[in-house]
This record gives C-alpha cells, structure tokens and sequence, in this order.
C-alpha cells in the first residue's frame, strides 16, 4: 500500500523542502486568491490585487517555514494555516493603504473638464499648429503618413509597419524634414551640421 502523498508533501514541507513549497503555492494558490478578492473593493484593486497578497504569503512562507517548525496533521490544517496567513497579509495591506483611501476622492464632472496644470496655453497651440503647417508643406506627399503617426505619437517601430518602410527609412525622412525646417526657420541644423 502506498503512502499518503499529502502526507508526505507535508513532510517536505516541515523540513522546509523548496520543492514542497513550491508544489503547495501551486496547489493552493487559485483558492488563496479568491479567498482575496472576496474582500477587495474596486478602491482597494486600484492599490493592489490578490496576487500581491498571496505572493508575501508565499514569501513570508519560504523565509520562516523551517524556522517556525511548523507542522500540519493534514491538508486541511494546513489550508486553514494559509487561509489565516492570507486574510491577516491583507490586513497589513489595508492598514499600509488606509490613508490613501481615506483621502481620495473619486473625479468629479468639474475636475474632469479642467485643463491640466501642464497643459499648453492658446499662445503655445497656435505656434503647434503652425509648425505643423510648415512641416506639411516640407514634407513630400508620400511621406506625411509618417508625419501624421509620429504626431499621434507612434513610434518609429510602428511607424515602419503601418506604412510599409524599414524603421531606417523613417528615421531618414524624418531628419531629412527636421534639417528642411531647420534651414527654413534659420536654425542650426540638428546632428551639428551646418548650413550649405
């Protein structure tokens, strides 16, 4: 007759085997986290979740088993050991949030349709707008669809495959329009170069 294979994870897992660990944070972890998410509140999911939780169970687990001499008569000790661990690892996270929570408040309507601190005044957008003016008039049809992504924000990478270039052509035109503005506007050239 074979022996019991809880029993014997337990056994591992009194002498602090590693392995054992790992074998009863794979089996009980999906528990541990319901156990969890139970109790969050959507505050409380914005600052951490339940993996959190369970992972500083798990590594409070490794770094005190064999200290503690912790034995369990069965499975079920044990889950109800992990269970306690659990729910007391997440008051520590409500107490480490507490004043966070206090203090926020969520946005209202008001604070939604206020300009950001470092947004760009009228003065700024009107000299956006008009570089952006001068940037289409020096760029080549063909290439103002890079244009047009780098300033939605894209990156070169992305540029490349939604347009169907290498990522050195981008690079290429958009210096070349970088080195055509500055020769208009009477800058020096970008890279250090000089005018011709």
């Amino acid at each position: 007759m074979t022996a019991d294979p809880i029993a014997a994870v337990l056994e591992k897992l009194a002498s602090g085997d590693r392995a054992a660990v790992e074998q009863v944070f794979r089996a009980y972890e999906p528990y541990l986290r319901m156990v969890v998410r139970r109790r969050l509140s959507p505050e409380m999911r914005a600052k951490f979740d339940s993996l959190d939780v369970v992972q500083s169970v798990w590594a409070h687990l490794l770094k005190g088993f064999c200290a503690a001499g912790c034995r369990f008569a069965d499975a079920g000790h044990l889950r109800a050991f992990l269970v306690q661990l659990t729910r007391h690892r997440f008051i520590d996270r409500l107490r480490r949030h507490r004043r966070a929570f206090a203090n926020e408040q969520p946005l209202t309507a008001d604070l939604l349709d206020a300009p950001a601190s470092g947004e760009a005044g009228p003065h700024a957008c009107a000299e956006a707008e008009e570089l952006w003016e001068q940037l289409l008039e020096l760029c080549p049809p063909a290439h103002r669809e890079v244009l047009r992504l780098k300033r939605a924000g894209a990156l070169t990478g992305e540029v490349a495959a939604r347009t169907g270039l290498n990522e050195g052509s981008v690079r290429r035109i958009l210096s070349t329009l970088s080195r055509r503005l500055a020769l208009r506007r009477g800058l020096p050239l970008p890279g250090g170069g000089r005018h011709a």
